[in-house]
């Protein structure tokens, strides 16, 4: 069962750029790589004049977002709920909710959730899409 943190992430709203969005209205998204990984873009680039963009990633019970890096990009992991272990430079991490980890550009890193899902928020700068 989803925390009332995801719900409130899942179903919220969105304002940017004098506009509202409703992110209950934006799609699920299977990732292209990595199997049992969803992400909902809540805000993109084009929002944000591509300075910035926040994912909503669900990363489904004893699955993983591989190892990969960002050669251009920041990103922030934000842990809302279930936890794991995050690998950044290999460095383990316990991704627990609260954690925050920093990922400068071209940093290798990859993020495994434990026996439940997990959620996290995903904010990349400049914007990943």
């Amino acid at each position: 069962m989803e925390s009332e943190a995801v719900i409130k992430f899942r179903d919220g709203t969105i304002i940017a750029d004098g506009k509202t969005i409703d992110a209950k209205s934006l799609p699920w998204n299977e990732h292209a790589s990595f199997k049992g990984v969803y992400l909902k873009h809540l805000v993109k680039g084009e929002l944000t004049g591509g300075r910035l963009s926040c994912h909503l990633i669900q990363i489904k019970a004893g699955h993983a977002i591989g190892d990969h890096l960002h050669p251009d990009k920041w990103e922030l992991h934000e842990i809302i709920e279930g936890s794991g272990t995050g690998v950044v430079n290999g460095e383990e991490i316990a991704y627990t909710p609260g954690v925050m980890s920093v990922i400068p550009e071209g940093i290798s890193h990859k993020v495994i959730a434990g026996q439940r899902e997990m959620y996290l928020l995903a904010k990349f700068v400049p914007a990943l899409l």
